[in-house]
């Protein structure tokens, strides 16, 4: 089938379209509703069905594979591999539930996860759900006050923690982080359960604080059985990065995204029963989520959770995961490949990545001259993909598993099934439906399955945030600009609120990334709209060279800036040039990858950058701060 047709039938007929991929998940009572959207734009998936997303992630797999590889774990950190077959995951899973039990969880409570990249966290995960609970996972990096606001919200009735994380060969502590964040949380959590790794001091708060070890040790054979909840029974809330005041809460279902993601392995990600797939994201964010421990384990893949950095001890470790376990689907972010753009190019030959099908990138938006240099290097198809926290599995990509990709590098493909996905005027509402457009993508209620159901306990807030920024029209905005060329391809060209005003024009940040990147030295850039009482903002551009001493001198960085311009005003024209192009060896960053763009436009007028706890690497700052002023 053309995708074309498998497209136009997830939209056309919609409930048909989707009972059909209901069938790749196992069902304890069939549903009687395919999609209730009865109240706009809340939309209710496979109403009155009973599933498990646990049942469907492990139990289904153990029962006629128990030792089959599911969940193969490697720090770089510790120099530990460890592999669990599905029938050994059922088995920690079974007691790490039956420890949340002891410890008073029930179903519908929270269980906020606050863990390092360790098997115990996708145990926690994974045992949640088994149960009826919701997990609440809050990203390891995260400080006490991020912690406390998440916990407050959540309000936990345990908290699953560890001793210490650690990156790039340096432990983080997490105790003291956890210890300060209840004292400032109004909540209180009953009881915290404590893993200890043994690379950091864990004091323990009597009464309060358990031992995962010995808990264990008393749940070592004891058997907990699913709880079947309803299909629109809430898995799990997690808290979307970046956000001002009180933090949002993606609040996911059980049955539409158990579905959503048993389709995406099947139809974008080319996953099959038996394979391994790889994801190098963090379980604190969705990818994570829908990637590392879902995804692939409902698809009776094994699934590689990986410690470590992209470059430690050298920048073939991804490689040579690859190939000694066969990975076939490989899922990492363009922050990391800009990053393997720096090594030595021989890393990327040095192992056999025969059985790799293909990598699929997201996170932010890719950039040509990046696709081009990864494709070329590893000899793979290079599959983009654009999507949400919000949205749980992706809106832009190509079905590679209904007919080849065909890439276009800079872009993160067509629509996906199931999202009636619509370009929008951001002023009139209006559809663009030409070629090259620029507008707001939108997408047409309902939402698909495994989209965010609403805002944990704020349905108000769910609807004015994301269904209520386009005049005369209720379409979920996903705040970015885009255009689609004459192919039906999108490319993203940034945030809506990225959108500089220079002279009257406006220019996307994206666009202009895009160009300055598209020199043969520079290895990555961020541009922000800079006030300027001229022109009301004027575009800053800072960027990463692949060689720094190019830039070693003032004569030489005035050349290279030169030479950026130049090409600026050959590919956009004069009015998208950047006052100035700045030399720096590190952008900054959250440790997830994002830049940070509003902390960058408030260093650069002058302002406080505000809150910083997710920042990677605090110099990066400092060094703009010092360009600016200097």
């Amino acid at each position: 089938m053309a995708y074309a047709d498998f497209y136009r039938r997830s939209i056309t007929d919609r409930d048909a379209f989707w009972t059909e991929q209901a069938a790749l998940i196992d069902w304890h009572k069939p549903f009687e509703q395919v999609c209730d959207y009865s109240n706009p734009p809340f939309a209710r998936w496979f109403v009155g069905g009973q599933t498990n997303l646990c049942h469907n992630a492990v139990d289904r797999h153990a029962a006629t594979h128990p030792d089959r590889n599911a969940l193969i774990w490697v720090s770089t950190e510790t120099s530990e591999e460890k592999i669990y077959s599905f029938g050994q995951l059922q088995a920690e899973v079974e007691r790490m539930a039956a420890m949340l039990l002891d410890m008073g969880v029930k179903l519908g409570d929270r269980v906020l996860i606050y863990m390092p990249m360790i098997p115990e966290a996708a145990f926690a995960m994974l045992a949640c759900v088994r149960i009826g609970a919701l997990h609440s996972v809050v990203f390891g990096g995260f400080a006490s006050h991020s912690l406390a606001s998440r916990i407050d919200d959540a309000e936990p009735v345990v908290i699953v923690s560890a001793d210490a994380g650690s990156r790039g060969g340096k432990v983080v502590p997490y105790k003291g982080l956890l210890d300060e964040a209840i004292q400032l949380a109004a909540h209180k959590p009953a009881q915290v359960l404590m893993v200890n790794r043994g690379l950091a001091p864990m004091p323990m708060t009597p009464g309060r604080d358990q031992d995962y070890a010995a808990l264990r040790d008393k749940h070592l054979n004891d058997r907990v059985p699913c709880t079947w909840v309803d299909a629109t029974h809430p898995s799990y809330t997690l808290y979307t990065s970046g956000t001002t005041g009180k933090p949002k809460g993606v609040q996911r279902d059980t049955g539409g995204y158990a579905v959503a993601l048993a389709s995406s392995m099947k139809n974008i990600f080319l996953g099959q029963p038996g394979e391994t797939y790889f994801s190098t994201s963090d379980i604190g964010w969705v990818v994570g989520h829908s990637y590392i421990v879902y995804g692939p384990l409902i698809a009776g893949m094994a699934t590689i959770m990986y410690e470590g950095l992209p470059t430690r001890p050298d920048a073939a470790v991804w490689w040579s995961l690859v190939e000694k376990y066969k990975v076939t689907s490989m899922f990492s972010a363009p922050t990391a490949v800009r990053v393997l753009k720096k090594q030595d190019p021989a890393a990327l030959k040095r192992h056999d990545l025969s059985s790799l099908r293909a990598l699929f990138l997201a996170g932010e938006p890719l950039d040509e001259p990046t696709a081009s240099w990864i494709s070329e290097a590893l000899g793979r198809p290079i599959i983009d993909n654009y999507w949400q926290t919000e949205t749980g599995w992706p809106i832009l990509s190509l079905c590679n598993g209904i007919e080849p990709a065909n890439s276009k590098f800079g872009s993160p493909g067509k629509a996906v099934y199931g999202y009636d996905v619509k370009l929008l005027d951001e002023n009139t509402g209006e559809e663009l439906t030409g070629a090259n457009q620029k507008g707001v993508v939108a997408i047409e209620g309902p939402l698909p399955p495994g989209c965010m159901q609403t805002v944990w306990r704020d349905d108000a807030r769910f609807v004015k945030t994301y269904w209520s920024s386009i005049p005369g029209r209720q379409v979920y905005s996903t705040f970015d600009w885009g255009i689609r060329d004459e192919d039906g391809y999108f490319f993203i060209l940034g945030r809506t609120d990225d959108v500089i005003n220079v002279a009257g024009h406006r220019l996307g940040t994206r666009e202009i990334e895009e160009s300055i990147s598209s020199h043969p030295n520079v290895a990555e850039v961020a541009v922000v709209g800079v006030a300027d009482n001229l022109k009301g903002q004027v575009a800053m551009a800072f960027a990463v060279l692949k060689d720094p001493s190019l830039a070693a001198t003032p004569a030489d960085a005035l050349k290279l800036e030169g030479e950026i311009m130049k090409v600026v005003d050959g590919q956009l024209g004069a009015v998208a040039r950047p006052s100035r192009v700045r030399f720096v060896t590190v952008l900054p960053k959250t440790r997830s990858g994002k830049l940070l763009r509003r902390a960058l436009q408030a260093v650069c007028e002058g302002r406080d950058p505000g809150d910083l706890t997710t920042i990677e690497d605090p110099t990066a700052l400092q060094q703009i701060k010092e360009l600016v002023n200097g």
